[in-house]
């Protein structure tokens, strides 16, 4: 196994309990298997995923004790003797999926986040608030050495996720699509990655602060959920033609949206759900679903595939994340701002800090 210095311990921010808060820790530093590469994480997003995994939203079970964190880019320092073609010195990004049988049939045809064996970075298995962390040499983003790593962190599950979730849509150049949720950190760069593919956006959301953020990244409009009296009106009036958009992307931290957007898309729209609301439902009039044949779809992370194409966007340049950077010792307020929906755009952190 070749390998570079590597220390013993790290720094790392710990879940130790369901609910936190956050324990700023020293950890052992783990060493890769046979398929398996070390990174050492120079930057990682904050994911409002990682908010749900401390506090136990999801009825899913996280391991405990866990390192959080998905959006990890660094350096590769160690590699599995296996592992042929990853080099030492190389970019690499930690998504959510760490790892996946490869050998099933979702893997075989490029579903590999639905695998039954799948691993998640931050959730089953310790993601990338440390300053080293393990994945799968399969799974790993091959970072093009050009990138600025504190820049493209944010790519590695928000504009994976958004990219995927903009394939999803089946939206055309010149169509529109609503992106609720749009001043957070998944909208703002969703309303780019839809911009570079030749689509008109209209951003929802609520704030003259992410007003501002989502007109100056390109929507095409803002509807303001906290001002507007007719929310499904204003979104229709805000196409050309008062139809509606073709498709609306939900990346909402509340459950309200999702039972709107049917009802302002136009016929044939789609409705793509990304955003997972703590406990949400989602419903829809059958008779209205039926004779506008409205398609309402789940849309989960990319796979390897969507995973070089969304980090092609952003080596051209066409994506740029609004983020601020920050010590990784000061996780825990990022998370109380989160919950209280204080954040624009993302929130990166040093792990040396």
């Amino acid at each position: 196994m070749g390998s570079v210095d590597i220390p013993s311990e790290q720094w790392a921010q710990v879940v130790e309990k369901t609910g936190g808060p956050v324990a700023y820790k020293r950890i052992p530093v783990q060493k890769p298997g046979p398929d398996e590469v070390l990174v050492n994480i120079k930057y990682s997003g904050v994911c409002h995923t990682d908010l749900h995994a401390m506090m136990g939203d999801w009825p899913l079970d996280t391991k405990l004790p866990l390192v959080g964190g998905h959006e990890g880019a660094g350096v590769v320092v160690a590699r599995g003797e296996l592992v042929k073609d990853i080099e030492i010195g190389d970019y690499a990004g930690i998504k959510w999926l760490n790892g996946s049988c490869l050998s099933c049939s979702y893997c075989q045809n490029g579903d590999e986040p639905l695998c039954h064996k799948a691993l998640l970075s931050g959730y089953t298995v310790d993601g990338t608030f440390q300053e080293y962390a393990i994945a799968k040499a399969a799974h790993v983003a091959r970072i093009p050495k050009e990138c600025d790593l504190e820049a493209v962190a944010p790519i590695l599950c928000a504009g994976i996720t958004v990219y995927k979730g903009l394939k999803e849509s089946n939206t055309r150049p010149g169509q529109t699509i609503a992106v609720v949720g749009a001043g957070g950190g998944l909208g703002s760069i969703a309303l780019q990655y839809a911009k570079a593919m030749g689509l008109h956006t209209i951003a929802i959301d609520g704030g003259d602060e992410k007003r501002d953020l989502c007109l100056k990244l390109g929507a095409s409009a803002f509807v303001d959920f906290t001002k507007t009296k007719d929310l499904v009106a204003d979104v229709r009036a805000a196409t050309g033609d008062g139809e509606g958009p073709h498709a609306a992307l939900l990346v909402a931290a509340q459950e309200k949206p999702f039972q709107q957007a049917t009802q302002y898309l136009r016929s044939k729209g789609v409705l793509v759900c990304i955003g997972l609301p703590a406990g949400a439902q989602l419903s829809a009039p059958v008779f209205d679903t039926v004779i506008r044949m409205i398609t309402i779809k789940g849309s989960y992370v990319g796979n390897r595939a969507d995973t070089a194409e969304a980090l092609d966007f952003f080596r051209r340049g066409l994506i740029t994340v609004p983020f601020k950077t920050i010590g990784l010792s000061q996780l825990q307020e990022v998370y109380t701002l989160m919950h209280e929906g204080k954040i624009a755009g993302r929130i990166v952190v040093d792990p040396t800090k």
